[in-house]
């Protein structure tokens, strides 16, 4: 990355919007200069530039939420960037997983995607704030600790319902069982820290050959 490219403002700032890595979430948009990238890219962990404080700040220094940087881009202006990142805690001050919420009084929420497929997001979003906050008594959080032999015991259990499913000629047993497999399986690739995007980009690779 060669940062004499990049575009600043007046104040010498760059806008950057942190992504998690694995699900793709939008977790905080800060601003960055010229050192905060060279010490972003120094430590392999996120560094910003408070406009209120006027100073930089090392995400997660005294929190230890830190953000480790997997990836920045920057946009076709080069006066923007991206930053995927897999977090080591919530990004927000709040103790959130992400520092956006549900739109609020006054805005409108977006209709639904229409993408069939998009609850496959939602759903890695969901396992993804699950690990990150951990909260008492789900299910999610139940497999994360118990650990990734917990977890693989669960993806063969449920594949082997599969089976069975599929053998009996039995098609609502089988949505179900699937359902559970497919869930399974994404709480292993977060544990893993491989992005379902990664297991798609192989079938797109196999699809075009």
């Amino acid at each position: 990355m060669n940062i004499e490219e990049l575009k600043f403002d007046e104040n010498g700032l760059i806008p950057a919007v942190v992504q998690d890595v694995q699900s793709r979430e939008v977790l905080t948009v800060a601003y960055m200069n010229e050192e905060s990238i060279r010490l972003t890219l120094e430590k392999g962990e996120t560094v910003f530039y408070s406009r209120s404080r006027s100073e930089l700040w090392h995400k997660g220094a005294t929190s230890g939420n830190t953000q480790q940087v997997k990836e920045i881009r920057f946009d076709c202006d080069k006066d923007a960037l991206v930053i995927l990142v897999e977090p080591k805690g919530p990004a927000c001050h709040t103790g959130s997983y992400s520092c956006f919420s549900s739109a609020d009084a006054g805005f409108k929420e977006s209709e639904p995607d229409p993408d069939r497929y998009a609850i496959l997001t939602e759903l890695q979003n969901v396992i993804a704030q699950r690990e990150k906050e951990m909260p008492k008594d789900a299910y999610t959080t139940y497999l994360f600790e118990k650990g990734v032999d917990k977890i693989l015991k669960k993806v063969g259990e449920e594949a082997g319902e599969v089976i069975i499913a599929a053998k009996n000629r039995d098609p609502e047993e089988l949505k179900w069982e699937s359902a559970d497999l497919l869930y399974h399986l994404l709480v292993l690739l977060q544990e893993q820290k491989l992005p379902f995007d990664e297991v798609l980009s192989v079938l797109k690779e196999r699809h075009s050959k």
